[in-house]
């Protein structure tokens, strides 16, 4: 392979991983709204070259957070393994209000609809599944609430989504303590008023 060649394939991956890192930080601090101009900014790329790696944004999106896509639905596939089905529930919940505390930009990639995202969509369904049936065995040994639903996650997530810090680690802190009152309320007690159906975007407000 000519050296040419080589330079400009070594030189087209910097750009890309300098692309994929830069929007990263900037999803995180800012969440998504961040536009493609200042990721190119922040990058040291000119906007063509970003738009000859990542066509849409959506798909930058989704390049960006598929390792945390997999994270959150692995956690769910976890808590649904646990052999203690009332700290597999509880452990879900506390991972994805940490990640949602952690990552302005996560949690609206993860409840976000993309056009043609179907890897991403089927990730999603699949976590929604493994949640309920986490959901279904904390309530078989009477330990979570006969009457939470899964919708009661997206009520969570949306009180948790509100948490601002002067840092990451206050606004982890301050969700390990919302959460933590919500889990107390959640054991099987007295009952609620009727449950709100709430969708996954419903989350983000």
């Amino acid at each position: 392979m000519p050296a040419e060649t080589t330079h400009l394939r070594v030189d087209a991956r910097q750009n890309r991983d300098r692309i994929v890192t830069s929007a990263r930080e900037a999803f995180a601090a800012d969440g998504l709204d961040v536009s493609m101009t200042e990721i190119a900014r922040r990058a040291g790329v000119g906007v063509a070259t970003l738009y000859r790696r990542f066509p849409t944004k959506e798909a930058l999106v989704r390049e960006v957070f598929a390792e945390q896509l997999e994270a959150c639905t692995g956690e769910v596939h976890r808590a649904a393994a646990d052999p203690d089905p009332w700290r597999g529930f509880c452990r879900v919940v506390e991972k994805l209000c940490e990640m949602q505390a952690r990552d302005r930009g996560f949690s609206a990639a993860f409840l976000s609809a993309f056009p043609d995202a179907v890897p991403v969509d089927e990730m999603r369904a699949r976590a929604e599944e493994a949640f309920a049936g986490v959901v279904e065995r904390a309530k078989g040994i009477g330990a979570l609430r006969p009457d939470f639903t899964v919708d009661d996650l997206m009520l969570v997530l949306m009180a948790n989504n509100g948490l601002v810090g002067d840092s990451v680690d206050a606004a982890v802190a301050a969700s390990r303590r919302l959460v933590a009152y919500f889990l107390q309320a959640f054991q099987a007690r007295d009952t609620l008023p009727p449950p709100v159906r709430l969708g996954l975007r419903d989350a983000l407000g």
